[in-house]
């Protein structure tokens, strides 16, 4: 027997390096994205549909971070509420972090649901959307904004979350209806003087705030403007460029797809005008391409160059939803966003 082992032990040592390597290489193929393949699965570094959705991205000292609802289990309809409302149980906020916005490593849940206070705001029977961070150079925090409501709806509030690193855990502050209004699809953006505004919609959806914050970003300053009036707009993605700010937002549908607006001001207060041509070019762009709008990314090292977020919403099993990032440029005060099957950062050196 002490022979037989002696003897099969070098090919069982070859077999097994073999079969690692084999393994490690297929992971590497299978896993490693060259490409962005809008409305496709989506995997992380470690080969897992990445789970970020409604999401926003912060860039910190090299690494983007991308921030996004965690959806798990089983989607549903609540009772008693007149719209599809559907949703899964709260489970938190997810973070994954990547150096060249293609590759991306899951970091864990920032800020996690509460399961033994059903009257917590991050309880699992709650509402909790559209998380984004920002960075507070003067105070050093990570400072976290996100829509938080009632199962009902009713709540239409905004909280806050602070850390002292991107990758959390997230301290969960409170909640509040910013200048008392209602706050439901919102983003948060920091200017070139690092002042930061809330955008929100509010008045049941009919009209976006936008709201300075104080210095340390986590509450209202106060000063604020109604924006939109009665116009319905809803998943506020901005972006400034060459001291102009822009807005890309969407009607309000429910999870249906509708035609995608920009507008353009040049005080971030606004007035804003609403530009005649859609941003969205191509297949489908009556319909943003069966997606929705979430964010607007700076590519670093590259001037002029932005990547659009959307959610492409699977209303009925919302953990299968999917991301549409597509590439965004500006010429002539004109933003453009075509439909690509497939593309990479080559798309915006021509």
């Amino acid at each position: 027997m002490k022979s037989f082992l002696i003897l099969k032990l070098p090919l069982l040592l070859a077999v097994t390096l073999f079969y690692c390597c084999t393994s490690k290489k297929e992971v590497s193929q299978k896993y490693s994205a060259d490409f962005f393949s809008p409305s496709n699965v989506w995997n992380d570094t470690d080969g897992n549909p990445i789970n970020a959705h409604g999401g926003g991205i912060l860039f910190h000292e090299g690494t983007y971070y991308w921030y996004g609802e965690y959806k798990k289990g089983k989607t549903y309809l609540p009772e008693n509420i007149n719209w599809e409302a559907y949703r899964t149980d709260v489970a938190g906020i997810s973070c994954y972090s990547s150096k060249d916005l293609l590759k991306w490593k899951y970091e864990g849940l920032v800020l996690s649901a509460v399961k033994d206070d059903a009257n917590h705001d991050l309880h699992t029977s709650k509402v909790l959307e559209r998380p984004k961070v920002i960075f507070n150079k003067k105070t050093g925090k990570f400072v976290m904004w996100m829509h938080i409501d009632s199962a009902d709806y009713g709540k239409a509030a905004a909280g806050v979350a602070v850390s002292n690193s991107p990758t959390g855990h997230f301290q969960y502050l409170e909640s509040f209806r910013p200048n008392n209004a209602m706050s439901r699809d919102q983003t948060v953006f920091v200017d070139d003087d690092s002042k930061a505004y809330q955008f929100y919609s509010s008045e049941d959806n009919k009209t976006m705030y936008i709201s300075q914050l104080t210095d340390d970003y986590l509450k209202p300053s106060g000063t604020f403007t109604r924006n939109f009036e009665n116009l319905s707009r809803e998943a506020p993605a901005v972006f400034k460029y060459k001291n102009k700010y822009y807005i890309i937002s969407s009607g309000c549908s429910g999870w249906d797809p509708n035609v995608a607006e920009i507008a353009s001001a040049d005080t971030i207060m606004g007035p804003w005008t609403i530009q005649k041509e859609q941003p969205c070019k191509g297949k489908d762009a009556d319909k943003t391409f069966y997606a929705q709008s979430t964010h607007v990314i700076p590519v670093q090292g590259k001037d002029g160059a932005f990547i659009a977020m959307f959610d492409k919403w699977n209303k009925k099993d919302l953990e299968n939803s999917r991301y549409v990032w597509l590439p965004l440029t500006i010429s002539e005060n004109e933003v453009s966003i075509p439909w690509l099957e497939k593309w990479n950062m080559s798309v915006f050196d021509k």
